[in-house]
């Protein structure tokens, strides 16, 4: 079967729903076979050996009024998150030129929340436009769900790229999320797309999905045309319904990041939260899986790791 897959990608054609499920389900041994697959062929046919950096603020923290099942920032779950109104343009500023000195290219401005209020956006738009005038960073926001209008508004105050998760796949998304559909998390793709903004949308791996699901996630994003896709892992909060969801295992993400790649061969695959919990020593594996985007320092409510040790890491795998 593998022989067979690698002939089709290296000729230019696609996998199907069910040789993506096939290569989803291998065990053992196999799973190393797919990951040399994905990694040589696909990443090198398509991606180079370049690596995309992001990082990201988290400016509005808690108190969300949607239920993700996952999420340490909804109302709805007894968290011990930190919550915090709008941070000020001055705050993301700081935030953003430390970033951009470390030698990360590109930043997004985050805020929790079913949408942003026009207060919290005028203070977006505001702290765009200062980003625009003081850094030469790529600029991506996450604001929820978002109107055409909207979209207009955050291309001319100078976003290139919006980020909204589809999370999960439709047909696992109720199991998720009660308070909005999973048609709306597309229809703001769509919103963000007609105004000329490039999208990033992936999910979580781990909520409970199934190998299929996870499938079928991909092919969700190959359909909306996303090139740009980050992959989180499930780190259960305490507090939230999955909190006491079992994690996968390494070779099950490596195994989905992969199948992920072969799904998407032009697309920047970015590793996210979680992935050092997730991963733990088998975490540079993930590049040679087909990986070649990473979100660096901190997550939304969780630590993530020092950047100048992912720094090495990619630098030893370029050396090895």
């Amino acid at each position: 079967m593998l022989e067979t897959i690698k002939e089709k990608i290296t000729s230019g054609l696609p996998i199907d729903r069910g040789e993506a499920f096939n290569l989803n389900q291998l065990k053992g041994k196999k799973i190393y076979e797919l990951i040399t697959l994905a990694g040589g062929v696909t990443r090198q046919s398509f991606s180079g050996n370049e690596v995309d950096l992001c990082s990201i603020i988290n400016a509005r923290s808690g108190s969300c009024s949607e239920n993700c099942a996952f999420c340490a920032q909804s109302a709805h779950h007894n968290t011990a998150v930190q919550t915090y109104p709008m941070l000020q343009p001055d705050k993301i500023l700081r935030t953003a030129i430390k970033v951009e000195e470390s030698g990360v290219k590109r930043f997004s401005i985050v805020t929790s929340g079913r949408g942003i209020s026009d207060r919290d956006l005028e203070t977006v738009l505001e702290t765009l436009a200062r980003l625009r005038r003081e850094t030469d960073l790529s600029l991506c926001a996450s604001l929820g769900i978002i109107n055409e209008n909207q979209a207009n508004m955050l291309v001319e105050a100078g976003l290139s790229s919006y980020h909204h998760n589809l999370e999960t796949c439709s047909d696992y998304f109720k199991w998720i999320c009660t308070t909005h559909t999973f048609e709306e998390r597309v229809q703001t793709i769509k919103n963000a797309q007609k105004a000329g903004l490039r999208v990033c949308a992936g999910g979580i791996l781990g909520l409970g999905e199934s190998p299929r699901h996870q499938v079928e996630m991909a092919f969700e994003l190959h359909e909306l045309n996303i090139d740009s896709v980050p992959l989180n892992f499930l780190n259960p909060i305490p507090g939230t319904p999955l909190q006491c969801q079992g994690a996968l295992s390494p070779l099950q993400i490596l195994r989905a990041i992969a199948v992920f790649r072969l799904i998407l061969p032009g697309a920047v695959i970015r590793l996210c939260g979680g992935r050092k919990e997730g991963l733990r020593r088998l975490q540079p594996l993930a590049f040679l899986a087909g990986a070649n985007g990473l979100m660096v320092g901190d997550y939304l409510t969780t630590h993530g790791c020092d950047i100048q040790e992912d720094f090495q890491m990619l630098r030893d795998l370029r050396e090895s």
